[in-house]
């Protein structure tokens, strides 16, 4: 089954009781039993709830999985992983990350005697140069966030097997359209469903999906003893927007590609962050492990000012400002005092997230009221 059908049909069925093409919204905490023990499959939804459950079947289908799991957001997502881990493991990541992951490392797991180690750049080598006796997990961004670089997830993939490393792929830049790092030899992928996977701005949630049964069976362990689950209603929304996640992700990319152009050959712009581009430094690898670019890009301004930056982003009309991303809508980020205003300034200076760095979620409005938008934001610095 090719993925456009997979996203509307894989692992789908209707609701057994009613025929109903989309599942219900169960929205119900405890089932009947028809004696101690003798029940459903069900019995309180912090376990497991019908709507949860077909969202997580969906999960693993276009994942190319087997178990999905639904969190309450990705954080939570992230968090179950992380629980998995020990005092004395280590942990090795990529220095370009989401605030809220490089947070959530350092402040609450790195007090737990969990240590992290975080690469600057790219190569898989560097990866592996970090690599000791007490490694555990690696954990990729690709593209990352904000910066838009590429790792090449089959090769980080060979050389942790081959030291007998957990690989964990936060795949919400890319998402299952463009790019399936189960496939590539990953062993866990997280998404922040927030993101692509509901696709309109409206929810909160994560999700994990692994084609191995006993990392199912842990990370079902952490969803349910930990409690970080997603609800019924949230759960619908995400199944919903799985069902468009295709057509929107072409939109997407067809859009970033035409701004990311424009972009590179503007004379106020000093340099675009966009794996679409053939003066990305990531783009063989792009072009290798991923469908289309995807919708997401950065840059910075010739002035390298942070006024500037402020100035071009109050001025936007059709973008609107606003943390997240993967919306229908187009939005604008200042990752220095938004999502990674948590990361120390002169950590983020030594990552190159520069005061004057922008982060653009490409929307699937039409691309020339996209670009006009930007030109009269430009003209006004």
């Amino acid at each position: 089954m090719k993925f456009n059908t997979k996203a509307i049909h894989g692992n789908q069925h209707p609701e057994p009781t009613t025929g109903a093409v989309m599942p219900p919204i169960f929205q119900t905490s405890t089932y009947i039993q028809k004696s101690p023990g003798n029940h459903s499959g069900y019995e309180y939804s912090r376990g497991a709830n019908p709507t949860r459950t077909a969202l997580e079947y969906a999960l693993a289908s276009i994942e190319n999985g087997t178990q999905g799991l639904a969190f309450g957001s990705g954080m939570a997502a992230t968090d179950a992983v992380l629980k998995m881990l020990n005092p004395g493991d280590e942990v090795i990541a990529g220095s370009d990350l989401y605030g809220g992951t490089y947070r959530m490392f350092t402040r609450i797991y790195g007090k737990y005697d969990i240590r992290f180690h975080f690469v600057k750049g790219n190569a898989a080598s560097k990866f592996e140069e970090k690599i000791n006796s007490k490694t555990k997990l690696i954990w990729l961004e690709t593209p990352t966030n904000p910066l838009l670089q590429i790792i090449d997830i089959q090769a980080v993939c060979e050389i942790a097997k081959a030291h007998g490393i957990l690989v964990a792929v936060d795949n919400t830049f890319a998402s299952p359209y463009n790019q399936r790092p189960l496939d590539l030899g990953a062993d866990i992928v997280m998404h922040s469903a927030t993101k692509y996977l509901g696709g309109h701005s409206d929810l909160i949630a994560g999700a994990l999906i692994t084609k191995d049964e006993e990392l199912a069976e842990n990370l079902y362990f952490q969803q349910f003893a930990g409690g970080g689950i997603l609800g019924p209603q949230d759960s619908f929304l995400v199944l919903r927007g799985i069902k468009t996640l295709a057509v929107r992700m072409q939109r997407h990319a067809e859009n970033a590609i035409r701004i990311s152009e424009f972009l590179e050959n503007h004379p106020k712009v000093n340099s675009v962050f966009y794996p679409g581009l053939k003066s990305h430094s990531g783009y063989e690898i792009a072009s290798k492990q991923m469908k289309t670019p995807g919708g997401m890009l950065s840059f910075n301004l010739k002035s390298g000012k942070k006024e500037d930056a402020f100035q071009l982003l109050e001025n936007l009309n059709v973008i609107t400002l606003a943390e997240s991303l993967g919306g229908v809508e187009s939005l604008a980020n200042h990752p220095a005092t938004m999502t990674h205003a948590s990361i120390p300034q002169e950590v983020r200076k030594e990552n190159g997230i520069s005061d004057d760095l922008i982060r653009l979620s490409i929307g699937i409005e039409d691309v020339e009221d996209i670009l006009q938008d930007l030109e009269d934001a430009l003209n006004l610095i």
